[in-house]
């Protein structure tokens, strides 16, 4: 089911001239909110005795809705529509990130200092000392993320370059939420031996390595021998990035109906590097009865089809989703658009909590199981709950860099969650506010305090 709803990723600018009178103006948002249009910002961009022009944003939910709002309002008497331009495109282009100098060059002096040949006291000092390169250089402050483009979002192998514009907005990310420079590292191979080797060899520039987009089951192996190899922080984002916001809601979700971790059946759809992660950061936080399904139904031990990593949540139970639906407490969705029924979701125990993650079409509408569940959340921002890995990795980031810290643990990652899920109060916490807002200034240092924490407590932190 393709979503009805409109959001900024469809969004548009129309730029149209219409007569200097009365009530011509509405005739154009008319049109536009009879064809399931959002009306954003109108501007004023010219006017004269007879005529103005005026810019509107639109947001639809499809490039084909678009299309027929814009004809729609060409349809239109005495509207001429002068250019149409998307706005999510246009966002994009040009890139979004830069790379700009720390310190103004000015004089002779500058340039000296700065580079050669000043520069090259800097050099020795650090090859006659190498721990001088975190305080010398960019390194103590700086992230590569890694893909290969094999699995970019929920669009499949897009390759490198298809990769780059997710991999510039997280380093985007970075900078905004915890001051953090990153940089895009996208390869053109999607051979295991050849990434690590590759990761390994420029590694000496980077502080720590946030790995994005890797296709299960290579990210496994990828990020546990750069783990074993580097003596830097690697972090699978879209494994640990999204373990962490979920239980962080989870813990919430869980408060508001008043059921502890401990004695509910969760139920988990998708076992690829999310939903393992999620099994995994569920365990060590005292879930004990996780159901995971792929695909081919509930893994259960009489399969001969599962991975290293699918037999760890192996049970005794075999059947469909829906058989695993039944009694359960908790749906956690990180699978394909539309695999939920609401019949599924009323088979569920009472007091049900359904996170349907899927991007950007999530496991059920949300619409569909409104007055069926306690507790509904998505990935997606135009709804309550957004589950939404930027809550995470920012922060962990943030207070691994600074702490120096050789690796990632699972310590720390179950403490960044109830971090995470400390920041909503008892008294704001309900059906729709179970996590805080990406926008909240609390959440990076938060997420940083606790990591730098366990990371200490755990022995693995320089400074």
């Amino acid at each position: 089911m393709v979503s009805l709803t409109p959001n900024p990723s469809f969004s548009l600018t129309i730029r149209f001239q219409l007569p200097n009178r009365a009530g011509t103006l509405a005739c154009v948002t008319q049109a536009i909110a009879a064809a399931g249009g959002n009306i954003g910002q109108i501007d004023l961009i010219e006017q004269n005795r007879k005529t103005l022009v005026r810019d509107i944003a639109v947001d639809a939910y499809s490039t084909e809705h678009a299309e027929r709002i814009v004809a729609d309002v060409k349809a239109l008497t005495d509207i001429k529509v002068i250019s149409v331009y998307d706005r999510t495109f246009n966002l994009h282009r040009g890139g979004k990130i830069s790379v700009q100098s720390r310190i103004p060059l000015k004089t002779q002096g500058d340039l000296a200092m700065a580079y050669t040949p000043g520069v090259g006291r800097i050099c020795t000092a650090i090859a006659q000392d190498p721990e001088q390169v975190y305080a010398l250089t960019i390194k103590s402050n700086t992230v590569a993320i890694v893909t290969d483009g094999s699995a970019v979002l929920g669009l499949g192998n897009l390759g490198p370059a298809g990769a780059l514009p997710v991999m510039e907005g997280k380093a985007m990310l970075f900078r905004e939420f915890a001051g953090i420079d990153a940089f895009p590292i996208c390869l053109d191979t999607q051979d295991t031996d050849a990434i690590v080797e590759t990761v390994k060899n420029i590694a000496p520039v980077f502080g720590g390595v946030n790995l994005e987009d890797i296709s299960a089951p290579r990210c496994f192996e990828i990020e546990a021998r750069l783990q074993r190899e580097l003596n830097i922080p690697i972090f699978h984002d879209d494994q640990h990035g999204t373990a962490i916001v979920t239980l962080a809601a989870l813990f919430n979700a869980l408060k508001f109906v008043q059921k502890p971790l401990e004695q509910v059946r969760i139920v988990i759809n998708g076992a690829g590097a999310a939903g393992v992660a999620i099994a995994r950061l569920l365990h060590k936080a005292g879930a004990t009865a996780i159901w995971m399904c792929d695909s081919r139904g509930i893994i259960c031990h009489s399969r001969t089809d599962l991975t290293a990593q699918k037999r760890e949540f192996a049970v005794d139970q075999s059947g469909s989703l829906a058989d695993a639906m039944v009694g359960a407490d908790v749906f956690l969705g990180v699978s394909a658009p539309g695999v939920l029924s609401p019949e599924m979701v009323r088979s569920m125990a009472k007091d049900r909590i359904v996170f349907a993650m899927a991007n950007p079409i999530p496991e059920i509408q949300p619409e569909l199981v409104e007055d069926d569940v306690a507790v509904m959340a998505t990935g997606r921002s135009d709804y309550p709950n957004q589950i939404n890995n930027v809550l995470a990795f920012p922060g962990i980031f943030r207070g691994a860099l600074d702490c120096r810290a050789a690796a990632m643990t699972t310590t720390m990652y179950l403490e960044a969650a109830m971090a995470i899920a400390s920041l909503i109060n008892p008294s704001e916490l309900d059906s729709e506010h179970i996590v805080p807002s990406v926008f909240d200034e609390r959440v990076a240092p938060t997420v940083a305090a606790a990591v730098q924490r366990a990371a200490r407590q755990e022995g693995i932190a320089a400074n």
